[in-house]
C-alpha cells in the first residue's frame, strides 16, 4: 500500500528522478541518505509507492533508453553501454525479458523472428491476429486489413511473416470467438512486450472483471501508484493485444471514453456489450 507521509511520497519521487538522470543505478545506500531513510526503509517504502523495486525502476529507465539506442548505436554492445546497462551475461538476459527479444534483433527490426499472421473479419471489423514462438504478439482492430498488416510490418519490419498458413487457422478462430465474446477465455499463450511498470499495468487490467470499469486515476490507486496517472494512461494506449489485455474498460473519471487505439467506437461496443453479458448473468437463476 502507497504510505500516507508526504515527506516519504516526495523523497521516493525524488529518487526517481535521481535514478532517472544518472547512467547507471547509484547504491541503495545512496538513494536513502538523499531521502532521509535507513536503506530498508527506503526500500520497502519505494516499492510501496512503484509496486517494483528500485532496481526493476532502474532497468525499465535503461530498457526504454536501449529502445532508443538500439537502431543507431554502431552495435549493440555500444547501445548496451549508452544505455548503461553492463556486457555481463546476467545483465543481457535482464535486457532480452525486458525488450521481448534479444537486443540483437530488436536492433534489425524483429530480424532472425519468424511471426505467424493471419487477417480476418470480426464483429468489430477487420482484425489481424500474430504470434511469434513465444506466443500472441498482436491483436489488431480496424476498418482497413490492409493498413492492420502494414503495422505490423512496421513493428516488425526485418521479421519474417508468414501469412496463411493452414495450422495457424486454429489460432485464429480462437481468437475471434473470444473477440466476439463467444467465449469467455483466451486459451492462447501471450508474448506480452513492455517495460516492467507497463507489464505491472497490463496483468492489473487482465483483472478487472468483464462489465466492469476503472478510471485511469482508479487503476494507479489499484497499483499503489496514486500519481503515476499519466504513465498508467501512456501503458494503456501501448497495448498491442487487444481485449487479451483489456486496455477498453478503462475510462475517464467522469465515466466518458478516452482515447482507444482501435476506435471510440469499438470500444463503446465493447463496454456495453460486456456490461448486458455481464447483467444477464446476474439475473440468471442460481
Amino acid at each position: 500500500m502507497a504510505p500516507n507521509n508526504p515527506r516519504h511520497l516526495s523523497a521516493i519521487l525524488a529518487a526517481c528522478q535521481l535514478i532517472e538522470a544518472e547512467s547507471t543505478l547509484p547504491p541503495l545506500a545512496a538513494l536513502a541518505g538523499a531521502a532521509q531513510l535507513s536503506p530498508h526503509h527506503f526500500h520497502r517504502q519505494f516499492k510501496a509507492v512503484l509496486g517494483i523495486t528500485p532496481r526493476a525502476y532502474a532497468d525499465a529507465i535503461r530498457a526504454l533508453r536501449l529502445r532508443a539506442a538500439l537502431p543507431t548505436s554502431g552495435s549493440v554492445t555500444d547501445a548496451l553501454f549508452e544505455a548503461g546497462f553492463s556486457s555481463s551475461s546476467g545483465f543481457y538476459e535482464r535486457v532480452q525479458s525486458l525488450l521481448g527479444m534479444t537486443p540483437a534483433a530488436f536492433r534489425k527490426g524483429g530480424e532472425g523472428e519468424r511471426i505467424r499472421f493471419g487477417i480476418g473479419q470480426c464483429t468489430l471489423g477487420a482484425i489481424l491476429v500474430a504470434a511469434t514462438g513465444k506466443g500472441l504478439c498482436s491483436i489488431a482492430l480496424g476498418d482497413d486489413p490492409v493498413a492492420l498488416l502494414e503495422a505490423l510490418q512496421e513493428r516488425f519490419p526485418h521479421a519474417e511473416l508468414c501469412g496463411d498458413e493452414p495450422d495457424f487457422e486454429d489460432w485464429m478462430a480462437c481468437v475471434i470467438g473470444f473477440v466476439d465474446g463467444r467465449d469467455a477465455n483466451l486459451a492462447l499463450p501471450l508474448d506480452v512486450r513492455g517495460t516492467a511498470f507497463q507489464q505491472r499495468v497490463w496483468q492489473a487490467l487482465q483483472s478487472i472483471p468483464p462489465g466492469s470499469t476503472l478510471s485511469y486515476t482508479e487503476l494507479a490507486q489499484k497499483l499503489g501508484t496514486p500519481r503515476a496517472v499519466r504513465a498508467v494512461a501512456s501503458a494503456c494506449a501501448a497495448n498491442t493485444l487487444a481485449i487479451a489485455i483489456p486496455c477498453h474498460r478503462i475510462v475517464r473519471s467522469d465515466g466518458s471514453l478516452s482515447g482507444y487505439r482501435w476506435g471510440i467506437d469499438r470500444k463503446r461496443m465493447l463496454i456495453d456489450r460486456e456490461a448486458k453479458v455481464a447483467a444477464s448473468a446476474s439475473l440468471a437463476p442460481a
